[in-house]
């Protein structure tokens, strides 16, 4: 970047909700090489209030953030079935593209962008912010120094957050498959690439299992009693490349019991993290291990990972995956996960939806 802070348009601010309200802009506004200079909403007094809000110089429509001459970097933050549009508008337009988790609303969607970001030779960075979360980035580390030894298998539990007994109206759109925001592409995917992330490693093979078990979800706000029309189930099972053998099991809603466990299983010790919200995209995580003759203790992440940052906040994720951000905008390292990292996990989730006999609308 040319001057000394990465200016910073994000598109999909709502004044009162929404992840960029309640992650992002904490996140940019702790950070001193990022500066949020603009936000848009597709309804301009919304978007003027969460400037005012927020004391961001600029309220925007998103075609004019995303040429605006004061943004380097276009944060898209709206529903998923939005992403391809806005994506490939930022990237025609020359700027770095922050694009959340879905990337598209499939594989092929997806390989679009990627390819599109390479012809234009612009960065980008995908919101699988969990690998920049201090207790996995701790995690990973363990592993690498020994701490667990050779690792044998892992297991991960999770909570769907919604498709449970019920859910907001601002989810209701995730009961629709097309739109690609099901169990398999949120909740499981965040963490599913995590485990990978944290132990430096592809699947060899795996299988899944897709099952709906709530035949219906009550809308909150209306009382209105809906078909459950997406899994509210996944099982998934397989092997990494490395040898660990890997089971993991997402279910909707959130449980009275565990929301959250990522278990490894080594050699010479045992790391457990654990979370009552339910996956990796959120917060409240503890982290336990053991070596050797030890028994299970809690482990505190040290203070250079960030972890004294948003502690128990959602913002704690967001925050280190911008500062890694940047880090290779400024200094050229290659520390965020890109487009490249995204095509491969919707490849991975489409390799569990075909195994799964889950087959996307219109494939051959």
């Amino acid at each position: 970047m040319s001057q000394d802070r990465i200016r910073v348009g994000i598109v999909g601010v709502h004044p009162d909700r929404g992840w960029a309200t309640t992650a992002h802009i904490p996140a940019l506004q702790q950070l001193p090489d990022l500066e949020l200079r603009a936000v848009s909403h597709h309804d301009p007094e919304l978007a003027a209030a969460a400037a005012r809000k927020h004391d961001v110089p600029y309220a925007l429509n998103t075609a004019d953030l995303i040429s605006h001459p004061e943004v380097d970097l276009v944060v898209v933050a709206v529903k998923v079935t939005r992403h391809e549009e806005l994506v490939t508008s930022a990237i025609e337009a020359g700027k770095a593209v922050f694009c959340e988790w879905p990337l598209g609303i499939d594989i092929d969607q997806a390989i679009r962008m990627r390819d599109l970001a390479h012809a234009k030779g612009v960065t980008t960075a995908i919101g699988l912010q969990a690998r920049a979360t201090p207790a996995f980035a701790y995690m990973r580390n363990l592993v690498r120094d020994g701490y667990v030894g050779e690792v044998l298998s892992s297991t991960m539990i999770g909570a769907g957050v919604i498709l449970g007994e019920s859910m907001s109206q601002l989810q209701e759109y995730t009961l629709t498959p097309e739109n690609g925001v099901g169990l398999q592409h949120v909740m499981f995917a965040h963490s599913i690439d995590a485990l990978l992330h944290v132990l430096g490693s592809r699947f060899a093979d795996v299988n899944g299992f897709f099952a709906t078990r709530r035949a219906t979800v009550r809308i909150d706000e209306t009382g209105e009693v809906l078909p459950m029309s997406v899994p509210d189930q996944l099982v998934v099972n397989g092997t990494l490349e490395s040898g660990p053998v890997i089971a993991a099991h997402f279910r909707g809603g959130f449980s009275r019991g565990t929301n959250f466990h990522f278990e490894i299983n080594g050699t010479k010790g045992d790391l457990v993290l654990t979370s009552p919200v339910g996956y990796t995209g959120i917060d409240g995580f503890t982290l336990r291990g053991a070596t050797g003759a030890e028994t299970g203790h809690e482990l505190t992440v040290p203070a250079t990972y960030g972890a004294d940052r948003f502690v128990n906040h959602p913002a704690q994720g967001i925050a280190s995956a911008y500062a890694r951000l940047a880090s290779d905008l400024n200094s050229g390292t290659h520390l965020s996960p890109t487009f490249d990292d995204a095509v491969e996990l919707h490849q991975l989730i489409d390799v569990i939806e075909r195994s799964g006999g889950l087959e996307r609308q219109g494939r051959d």
